[in-house]
């Protein structure tokens, strides 16, 4: 399986990304690619709740989903778009934070609203509260492909491994994990989580991330760590995208996911326990 991640510098223009975005697609096509990834909020990224109430749209509405799903239609591939910030009908105005699998016939064939909300205090002078502007999905969500089950997760979650306990339980080969990750949990976390989430699983995981700053004319900047990786089912990183804007591209061995299992069974001998 030949695949290939885009890692975005997303700014917050719906319209400019995507054409970004379309560019990088055709070229990870035009290499070969039959699985392409992108980040976490490939559409915008913005720390106004204001701008993204006037830019952000439903689902049926949004031109980013819209001219993606018609791309990998056109040359017929499997594209997971890492997530869409997207609006909702909760009463409160939140948005969802969904990530979605498209078909190489077009079609939305899964879609998860990531669970666990970025809610923390890094340090005095960078504080989070996703839970403010997005509403956390409730529901673990995996893409059956004809390669294999993909197991649908988004950047914070990675932090929770009973989720990819569960999502590597429930039969899958390859996990997700899409990111707009922040520079400073970047740096002291990311490799170590990812490669954890692989090796406790026996799972391929490809993690799509959002780099650098991130460009706003109406609020403050937002900076992400880069770094888009491809972790094998024994926990070697074979794709490190570093930190610049671009194309990565990768192959799978599926072989490998019942290699690293045999090995290590370790989903085969987790037992049930009580307490504390």
């Amino acid at each position: 399986m030949q695949g290939a991640i885009l890692q975005l510098n997303v700014s917050d223009d719906p319209a400019a990304n995507l054409r970004e975005t379309v560019g990088m697609l055709r070229e990870a096509i035009a290499g070969g690619a039959e699985l392409v990834l992108t980040p976490e909020v490939t559409n915008c990224i913005s720390t106004s709740r204001t701008h993204q109430q006037d830019v952000l749209q439903f689902q049926d509405a949004d031109i980013t989903l819209a001219a993606l799903r018609e791309e990998a239609k056109s040359a017929g591939i499997w594209l997971l778009i890492g997530s869409l910030g997207l609006k909702t009908d909760d009463a409160d105005g939140r948005f969802a934070n969904r990530s979605l699998m498209i078909s190489p016939k077009g079609e939305i064939v899964a879609a998860y609203d990531k669970i666990h909300m970025f809610d923390v205090q890094i340090n005095e002078a960078e504080t989070w509260r996703e839970s403010d502007g997005y509403r956390p999905g409730d529901r673990a969500v995996f893409a059956q492909t004809d390669f294999a089950k993909i197991g649908m997760t988004v950047c914070y979650d990675v932090r929770f491994s009973h989720l990819y306990r569960a999502l590597a339980k429930a039969g899958a080969d390859i996990l997700t994990v899409p990111a707009a990750f922040s520079p400073v949990t970047g740096a002291a976390h990311w490799h170590a989580l990812l490669r954890a989430r692989a090796i406790e699983s026996g799972c391929f995981v490809i993690a799509p991330a959002q780099t650098g700053t991130h460009a706003s004319a109406r609020n403050k900047t937002r900076d992400t760590y880069g770094h888009s990786l491809v972790i094998d089912p024994w926990g070697e990183v074979i794709l490190d995208a570093g930190t610049a804007p671009g194309v990565y591209k990768f192959d799978l061995d599926m072989e490998k996911v019942a290699e690293a299992r045999g090995k290590v069974p370790s989903l085969a001998n987790a037992r049930e326990f009580s307490g504390p």
